[in-house]
């Protein structure tokens, strides 16, 4: 019998629908199976969440299972994450999202149970790659404050907020009857409630006795078997943690007030011993000053020396500001370890699992509230481990982020070889010692890296091969740029967020290694890759003035040709050198009125040391222009082949040679379109004057701010402000508030984007109405030549093309949504003003009437346009200095819904045609060096026969996608991806040996789309925007791979491949692995002779049925888990669902099966001793007479 696929049906229906409503478009479009026959169909696709790397976001507790060395950490949104080796990750995830306020490992049994704060218990299988919950108990009238776990026991103590402990075991999660009350526990005479139980502990050599901590400062050992109180010590302080010594005849308490107390258990009057660590001894012999309080102690023991007491707080309190400190006390020494962030949670580590043994501690983990440090506890210093995880991607804050998979198998190397001369050095000589798990052996082995740019000016290279992450190679962007030194240029309060350096967006390419980077001040910095070090002694500064001005006076011919370009004399070439000497940014104006041609930053001017690796090429900044800063740069490309790179903002577009340091091309985007364009934009009305502004403002700098900016150009508005006194403090007040949307809480950025939502169904104003038509009144060029001197070699480029102003801020505050390639601001809140959000250099036709094949431009808008520009490139490399790059506007190719997303070209047979490139060559090398390897350039794609269309371009918009085919630019594939919602990212991918449109909307949803017939493979709602770090961060690759940062410190991986969903399992790695326990510690002939050594307490007979009794009913709910024999149960369905049952019913027929042997043996055993006594009695009474009996 054939098996019927529902798949395939649906393949066809929706191939069938897609073809239907794209040809209607254009009448006599060839099919789908005329033009491109497509591979890719919807089983080559599955979603599936696969790994997340970073530090756990906002941790609030921590476990460590010493036989498996597996570290456990729970996070206040509910998260679970598991650390062991390298490559050993595990992430998981309570459905209630409650904060996680404790965690207890079952020591080497391959579980772990978590509290939560909902009151709520789950027990974890950690024996499977992806750990399930087995089961689960609700508590209904009780608050869970502490839990304790002893080793190698099954009944875990639970305390409550009302001062009872309740009992429950963990292989049934059920409660035993046996309840300890808070009124038992405490003496009659008290007439005060004890507070919250903070703490149980079972006496290292009696399991019999339970040592109960209340929060009021009452300590309690309990006798479990008598059920009764046998020692109470009492304290004016409240308590915070309890630890015993290994002998079990002391412990300490530690305090509110800064104090520990050292009790002997027999001695209950008086503690044998108090000190305050960091209190300040008075000479009079008074208490000493009452300090911090001191969260945590642990009190471990050593064979050879003396004790360690490690402690979190308890610090005096005139130590304001100073950080967190870890105090480890040795003997009669005393260090005290700052920290970066504040304390969450530490434990020791220690050699063995036993309580009742010398712990012989070994290192410190400290859980801070950013980082995750582990203490060498054997070397001078206290030195730390390094860290073989990822936890540093939030080092600072992420603001961008490109994900390359299947890259060149030799920049993995290259980038490790530059990066591992970054290290820090000082650490542990001693392996990490949280090792255990085994690192997943999947058949996936292709590389992959992820870049990071950061708001610091940071970039980041990781390698993200075989779901692991390592950072290979950091950047330092800020290194060109000078800093500040003087006092009154020191950050105050108000600006202390400030990221003048943050990454804006990014292009790399992987081929010929070249890397361009767009920052929020407005700058761009080229880099190439290199080898060896060297010293450059002056950066290549080039400054580029973008202003544009509409006029009422008709358009003269637009031909965008350049005049000659005007040396001119070195010295006062550059704007920047008016500026004091340390200025750095947009934060003061400038006393003679407003700033003009200046900068945001200043680039360095003395020599700058470029280790190996990314060095810096040329540096290009926009300035500013009559008091407006400049606008930021929405979008950037590069062309190695002809050394161009390509950015543009809201003002228009700048091409730029790099090799030759010039700038070739200035032009709005107005200029793109032809005379006879029908979708030519019409200007905005004039605006009012208004106050200088910060192009790096957020958008909640002011409400009235904020008003103003989303009112449309024709709205009215309040009054302009004229004066220059008036627009100078006004100023000021504004750019302190500049640069904040990458540092702050994502809090402004989501109600930045609820504001642009709930505002984007109203209507743009309609063209019709602004009647004025614009002109370039004027053009004017002055260029700087580059001199061979030590003086700052600077290139100033003017070009003046009036236009009425416009607001500069109106994009430059959604910069949060920018990212490479893509931008996604006008779907948001829908502003008339067209902004450069996408480019793409290829090698196509450039006009309808071409043969052959050229260089050529495509130029994306937030208006939906595609446009073409020609360029004449030179015939080789030698020729440029006299044979400058050319460009010539072709008009719009095509127009779609929506801000542009991504462009991309496909030749006949449905293969990407990828931009051409250079391959890498070292350009430090000699110069014969660098020629073998030009000649190494790739083919150009064959030219086109006449009357056919011989290339695709694949375009994609917030809204649709559509099909072009080239030459003749005819629409022959449409798809409207969304109509309600908006498109975040797009991206062309590789899949199957195939390709497709994959994309991300606002709305949560992940599509892809076959190319070129763009038909739907894959529709999921996986998870709707609700944080703008989301839409930020989001990016696909090839091989069905994509990320985003799900929170400011972790990365989610994703799959979108059935493939690697398939052999996911292979790839995760393993968590629980087969490990001997230790054997327990030797009581010696003695203890065992006089009764000495740690006592064993059968716990069953004490909290079983039997004994305590049934629990109430209403006290605790237990929840069958999904991964508990009753959860199968509950979620199987179909065949799945057919054999999980049979699997169980076998199950359980085989316990009765074994049931039903024992008690076959049981009758047995019990009809052989019957026999037995039968025949001995038959003996006895054998020979004896009637008489005698």
């Amino acid at each position: 019998m054939k098996k019927f696929n529902i798949r395939k049906v649906l393949d066809g229906l929706t191939a069938a629908s897609s073809s239907s409503s794209s040809a209607t478009a254009q009448p006599g479009t060839p099919r789908e199976n005329e033009v491109v026959q497509e591979t890719l169909q919807s089983e080559h696709f599955q979603l599936c969440k696969t790994v997340r790397h970073g530090f756990p976001y906002q941790p609030c507790s921590m476990a460590f299972d010493p036989v498996q060395k597996i570290l456990a950490v729970g996070t206040q949104t509910g998260a679970l994450r598991l650390f062991g080796g390298a490559g050993v990750e595990c992430y998981c995830q309570h459905e209630s999202g409650s904060a996680v306020i404790q965690l207890q490992f079952l020591i080497n049994e391959g579980a772990l149970v978590s509290a939560l704060a909902d009151d709520s218990i789950h027990l974890w299988n950690l024996r499977q790659k992806i750990p399930a919950i087995l089961h689960s108990l609700k508590f209904n009238r009780e608050r869970i404050t502490y839990c304790h776990l002893p080793f190698q026991s099954k009944w875990l103590y639970i305390g409550s907020e009302r001062g009872n402990i309740h009992i429950v075991n963990v292989e049934s999660f059920t409660l035993s009857g046996y309840v300890i009350m808070w009124n038992k526990a405490i003496e009659l005479s008290s007439k005060t409630h004890p507070g919250p139980v903070v703490h149980i502990s079972d006496n290292p050599m009696d399991e019999g006795k339970l040592l109960i901590g209340f929060e009021c400062g009452v300590v309690v050992l309990w006798d479990l078997k008598s059920k009764k109180a046998d020692f109470r010590y009492s304290y004016d302080e409240a308590i915070h943690s309890v630890a015993w010594h290994h002998e079990g005849k002391q412990f300490v308490c530690s305090h509110s007030d800064g104090t520990l107390t050292t009790w002997n258990i027999r001695a209950p009057a008086k503690p044998a011993q108090i000190i305050t660590p960091h209190g300040k001894q008075p000479k009079d012999g008074k208490k000493p000053e009452p300090c911090k309080p001191i969260l945590k102690v642990e009190y471990k023991t050593t064979r050879a020396g003396d004790p360690f007491m490690v402690l979190s707080g308890g610090l005096s309190y005139d130590t304001v500001g100073r950080r967190a400190c870890l105090t480890v006390m040795h003997g009669k020494s005393t260090a005290v370890l700052e920290m970066d962030y504040p304390i969450v949670d530490f434990l020791t580590l220690c050699e063995t699992p036993y309580p009742s043994d010398f712990q012989e501690p070994y290192a410190v983990v400290v859980l801070l509230e950013k980082d995750l440090v582990v203490i060498d506890l054997g070397q001078i210093g206290y030195p730390i481990f390094e860290s073989p995880y990822p936890l540093a991607i939030h080092e600072s804050p992420v603001t961008c982020c490109e994900y390359f998979a299947d890259c060149p198998s030799e920049l993995i190397p290259a980038l490790y070889s530059v990066g591992s001369r970054q290290k820090r050095q000082g650490y542990s000589k001693k392996e990490w010692p949280i090792s255990g798990g085994n690192w997943g052996q999947g058949s996936q082995t292709y590389p992959e890296i992820i870049i990071t740019g950061h708001a610091d000016g940071s970039i980041k290279f990781w390698d993200a091969s075989g779901l692991m992450l390592q950072v290979l190679y950091k950047l330092k962007t800020a290194k060109v740029f000078e800093r500040a030194r003087g006092k009154e240029e020191k950050p105050n309060t108000d600006i202390v967020d400030e990221d003048p350096f943050a990454i804006q967006t990014l292009f790399w390419c992987p081929e010929s290694r070249m890397l361009c980077v767009a920052g929020v001040s407005a700058h761009v910095i080229i880099y190439r890759f290199s080898k060896q070090e060297v010293t450059t002694e002056v950066v290549q500064l080039l400054e580029v003035r973008m202003q544009c001005e509409f006029s009422e006076v008709d358009s003269p011919d637009l031909g965008g040709e350049q005049t000659p370009t005007q040396p001119a004399s070195a010295a006062p070439s550059s704007p920047q050198e008016t500026e004091p000497p340390n200025q750095l940014s947009a934060g003061t104006n400038s006393s003679e009125g407003p700033r003009d041609n200046i900068p945001c930053l200043q680039v360095r001017s003395s020599p700058l040391k470029q280790s190996p690796g990314y060095q810096v090429e040329l540096v290009v900044q926009l300035v500013w222009v009559s008091g407006e800063p400049p606008q930021q740069i929405t979008s950037l490309a590069v062309n190695s082949p002809s050394g161009l790179v390509v950015f543009g903002n809201s003002n228009g577009l700048a091409v730029v040679d790099y090799e030759q340091k010039t700038l070739l091309l200035n032009m709005a985007i107005s200029e793109l379109y032809s005379p006879s364009d029908p979708y030519q934009k019409q200007p905005c009305s004039p605006r009012k004057p208004r106050q200088p502004s910060g192009g790096l403002c957020d958008s909640n700098d002011g409400s009235n701010n904020s008003e103003d900016r989303c009112k449309s150009p024709t709205s009215g508005s309040t009054s302009p402000c004229n004066s220059d006194d008036e627009r100078k403090q006004n100023f000021i007040e504004k750019v302190k508030f500049k640069s904040r949307r990458f540092s702050k809480t994502v809090a402004n950025d989501f109600a930045k984007m609820s504001r642009k939502i709930s505002s984007s169904g109203e209507q743009k104003p309609e063209l019709e109405e602004r009647s004025q038509r614009w002109s370039p009144r004027s053009c004017k060029k002055h260029f700087c030549s580059v001199t061979n001197g030590k003086m700052a070699a600077r290139i100033t480029q003017k070009l003046h093309i009036h236009r009425t102003k416009s607001d500069p801020n109106r994009y430059g505050k959604d910069n949060a949504f920018t990212r490479s390639r893509s931008s996604s601001v006008t779907s948001i809140d829908r502003e008339s003003r067209e902004v450069i959000s996408s480019f793409y250099f290829c090698e196509s036709f450039p006009r309808k009437s071409d043969s052959l094949i050229s260089p050529c431009l495509l130029v994306g808008t937030t208006q939906g346009s595609v446009m073409t520009a020609a360029l004449s490139l030179p015939p080789g490399a030698d020729h440029k200095p006299q044979q400058p790059v050319s460009f010539a506007s072709c008009g719009t190719l095509v127009r779609l819904k929506g801000g542009i997303l991504t462009m991309a070209l496909l030749d006949a047979a449905g293969t990407l045609l990828p931009p051409s490139y250079e391959p890498w060559y070292d350009p430090n090398a000699s110069d014969e060096e660098k020629e073998k390897v030009r000649r190494r350039r790739p083919a150009s794609p064959p030219s086109s026969q006449e009357g056919q269309d011989t290339q695709f371009a694949v375009l994609c918009s917030e809204k649709q996608a559509k099909v072009v085919a080239m030459p003749s630019q005819t629409s022959i594939y449409k798809h409207n991806i969304t109509e309600s919602s908006f498109v975040l990212r797009a991206d062309v991918v590789q899949m199957a040996g195939s390709y497709c449109l994959a994309c991300f909307c606002a709305n949560g949803h992940i599509m892809t789309l076959s190319l070129p017939s763009l038909r739907p493979l894959l529709d999921v709602n996986y998870l709707p925007l609700t944080d703008m770090r989301i839409a930020r961060t989001f990016c696909f690759s090839n091989l069905g791979q994509a990320l985003y940062m799900t929170s400011p410190t972790e990365i989610q991986r994703i799959t979108y491949s059935q493939e690697t969903c398939d052999n996911l399992q292979e790839m995760l790695s393993e968590l629980f692995t087969p490990v001997e326990t230790p054997e327990a510690p030797n009581r010696g002939f003695f203890k065992g002779l006089f009764g000495g050594g740690a006592q064993s307490l059968d716990r069953e007979d004490l909290f079983g049925e039997t004994a305590s009794g049934k629990a109430s009913r209403s006290l605790a709910q237990h929840i069958p888990g999904p991964g508990s024999m009753e959860g199968m149960k509950g979620a199987a369905s179909g065949v799945v669902g057919d054999l999980a049952r049979a699997r169980v019913a076998l199950d359980e027929r085989g316990q009765k099966l074994g049931e039903l042997d024992e008690r076959t043996a049981a009758m047995m055993a019990s009809a052989d001793s019957f026999s037995k006594h039968a025949h001995n009695m038959m003996v006895k009474y054998k020979d004896k007479k009637w008489y005698q009996l």
